[in-house]
């Protein structure tokens, strides 16, 4: 009998561990989910008396992403080994930031899912679905990302991609309440993280590439009751304007822009300050990019690529500085934003630090608006310098590709630093960026007409696609880099830098431990010296990491963790540029580290290269040259440059359907679209579709030929694809 027992009980333990879970774990949950994540808005306020906690996105409401957590340093980092990791269920790209409160960890993942873990021993506690329909996903120009929740009160706060808030309760993950901030006739997404300020919760959006009109949102916290929404493009001007404000910027812009929506969403940076009571939020590009379609007699275009103060109770209009006025580069105001007090000219100031995508470090006095100093963090060869009168760089000749002729731009709209988050430490008054250098081949289309499902960028898709001559295409290869810059802001300079294999690295983290922490497109993640740069520390994270790490502390141990997971746009829409970051496959974990840890990853299973073997490509330079239009314009936003894809979806090389009659089923009928492939039926025509395909084949058998544009099977005047590929 006492065998019998025992063997019960093994049984049992053994379901447990395959779950997840373990006794203590079990006695922990109880104790956790008394009131878990019950934070009040004043213990937001004051983030920075619980250290072992990260309460909010940047740890406190200064999204400084500084910890004063110093047990893991710089003297003993090397000692660093893995805590646990908890693999997840979603093979898409992973940005989002923890938040740890009381021994949990609360994230969301790609699709809008969000989990709830022991933060000790990554034990599930539980996780919750939105169920995002498959087919929304084509509406994303940036891959189906989510980057964060919030907490209080007892509920987790999450953004999903189709639009909607939804409150959960923090000790079941069950909805609360959920509310629909977008209209669904629009291609709105959701991929940024809520923030919580005096009891409400503010949401932005995404979707400026796709005719719809910016705004930001405050939700009752407690019901979810729309409290107030303000506007970042004026609407049709025949109609009353929301806020008053916006009559004022109507008079910056020109043409319909309303009627295709004009862009400027905030879909990332959100910051409170509660000393001055005000909300900072970082505006988007105006859509679409090129300036003469989307305001043809010019003008500033307020309040597109802007930081926005507002009062947080009303959302009331205080001040703005633009960064780019009337931009056509895609040069986004909406990365983070940090709040810090810094010497400027022998007193304090109270300012806003902003690296932006335009490749200019911004300090910006945050009471009132105006600017201090901007200096460009990296190479930009679209102005030359800033004019601290005006606020306004001074564009080189060629910027205006809308107007002249313009060389590749540089930073193109990957952005000299993107969504991923940087740091600031007060102990070494550095910033750290995760910084991209790509140039992008802007040119203006020979015609323009809006489409619903297009993407409407307003240049030539074709123009920007990577050229196929082998000394061309090594030439812009060798010229894209990515690494991770230290900048003094009181000095407005570089510090140090580390240079990486390529861009799209993740964001950062400092601590007073003199260290940062950053992943890799390579598939690293490792801790530096936050003086110097000199490495200390790097482990194999089996996947490129791009989220912003954490550190927290659980029973007095100190652990610092990452969602690691491939992605985003540059590996989505990016193709053979992309594989110079290094080719790592999407392996979506949260990895957990402490020092001693015992744990370990499973090997990776072997990978085999997929063979190309396309069909004979017989179909004439026409037909190739228009299928490439269509497919650059339609399907690389999913499937990758000139049919490369950058291995998130499928490389439709190597389809089989390319002989199949099912391929104009899938791309014009939607017979895929529960996988997330739509039907372009109303927009790609039967012939559309047939070209498309030729286009794939020809690309396939350029691949595998190596051949110069024009030599791979095509029939009839192959030199009139030439100047593009």
């Amino acid at each position: 009998m006492r065998k019998l027992k025992l063997g019960i009980i093994a049984v049992v333990l053994g379901v447990l561990a395959f779950q997840g879970f373990n006794l203590s774990t079990a006695r922990e949950t109880k104790s956790q989910t008394a009131a878990p994540a019950n934070v009040s808005d004043a213990q937001l306020v004051n983030a920075e008396s619980q250290p072992g906690d990260w309460l909010t996105y940047g740890r406190t409401y200064s999204e400084q992403r500084f910890s004063p957590l110093q047990a893991i340093n710089d003297k003993n980092a090397a000692r660093l080994g893995l805590a646990w990791y908890f693999d997840l269920d979603t093979d898409r790209g992973q940005e989002a930031t923890p938040i740890v409160v009381d021994g949990v960890m609360y994230f969301s993942t790609a699709w809008s899912k969000v989990f709830a873990l022991n933060a000790a021993t990554g034990a599930r506690l539980w996780s919750y679905d939105p169920k995002v329909p498959r087919q929304w996903g084509a509406n994303a120009c940036c891959d189906v990302v989510n980057r964060g929740v919030a907490i209080w009160r007892g509920k987790i706060y999450v953004g999903t991609l189709d639009g909607r808030l939804i409150a959960l309760d923090a000790a079941t993950g069950r909805p609360v309440w959920e509310r629909l901030t977008v209209d669904p006739r629009w291609r709105y997404t959701i991929t940024g993280a809520p923030r919580i300020v005096k009891g409400k919760v503010i949401i932005g959006n995404g979707g400026a590439e796709f005719g719809v009109r910016g705004y930001v949102s405050a939700y009752d916290a407690q019901t979810g009751k729309l409290v107030w929404r303000f506007y970042t493009v004026p609407g049709d001007p025949s109609k009353p304007f929301e806020q008053s404000i916006l009559a004022k910027a109507a008079k910056t812009w020109t043409g319909e822009w309303w009627k295709i929506g004009g862009g400027g969403t905030v879909w990332d940076a959100i910051v409170y300050d509660p000393e001055l009571d005000l909300l900072y939020i970082g505006v988007g590009n105006g859509g679409p990019w090129n300036e003469k379609y989307r305001s043809p007699k010019g003008g500033a275009n307020l309040f597109t690529c802007s930081v926005v103060a507002l009062k947080p109770d009303t959302g009331k209009y205080v001040w703005h500085y633009q960064e780019n006025a009337a931009d056509e580069w895609d040069f986004d105001s909406a990365e983070q934003m940090i709040l810090a007090d810094i010497p400027v000219e022998g007193r304090r100031r109270k300012v806003l630090l902003h690296a932006p995508k335009n490749g200019f470090f911004y300090v910006i006095d945050r009471e009132n608006g105006k600017l201090i100093s901007a200096k460009p963090y990296t190479f930009i060869n679209w102005a030359t310098g800033m004019d601290l009168k005006t606020g306004r760089p001074i564009e080189s000749a060629t910027a205006r590709y809308s107007r002249v002729d313009s060389p590749p731009i540089v930073p193109g709209p990957l952005g000299a630093h993107s969504w991923q988050p940087m740091s600031y430490s007060p102990l070494t008054g550095l910033t750290y960026i995760p910084v991209n250098e790509v140039g992008f081949n802007l040119k203006s289309p020979k015609d323009f007409e809006f489409k619903n499902l297009a993407l409407n960028f307003g240049i030539d898709m074709v123009a920007a696609g990577m050229p196929q001559d082998p000394a061309i295409k090594k030439a812009i290869l060798d010229s894209v880099k990515g690494k991770l810059v230290a900048w003094n802001l009181v000095r407005q300079k570089q510090a140090w830098a580390v240079e990486r294999p390529g861009p799209w690295n993740g964001g950062t983290l400092a601590t007073a431990g003199d260290l940062v922490f950053e992943g890799t497109a390579a598939g690293r993640f490792e801790a530096l010296r936050a003086d110097n740069g000199e490495r200390i520390w790097s482990i194999d994270a089996q996947t490129g990491v791009m989220a912003g790490p954490v550190t927290y502390t659980v029973d007095g141990e100190q652990y610092v963790a990452v969602l690691a997971g491939w992605g985003g746009v540059f590996p989505l829409v990016a193709g053979e540029v992309s594989f110079k970051s290094g080719r790592v496959r999407n392996i979506s974990r949260m990895l957990a580290f402490k020092l001693d840890g015992r744990a370990g990853l499973p090997p990776l299973a072997p990978y085999e290269e997929p063979v190309l073997n396309p069909p004979a490509s017989t179909a004439s330079a026409a037909e190739i040259h228009h299928g490439e239009a269509v497919y650059q314009r339609f399907c690389s936003g999913c499937h990758g440059d000139v049919a490369v894809s950058g291995g998130l979806l499928p490389d439709l090389r190597y389809s089989s359907l390319l002989t199949d009659p099912l391929w104009f089923g899938i791309v014009r009928d939607g017979a895929y679209q529960a996988l997330g492939m739509v039907g372009f039926g109303k927009e790609v025509s039967q012939q559309d579709a047939a070209d498309i395909r030729a286009y794939v084949i020809f690309r396939a058998n350029q691949s595998v030929s190596g051949a110069k544009p024009g030599a791979a099977g095509a029939t009839g005047d192959s030199k009139k694809i030439t100047p593009e590929h």
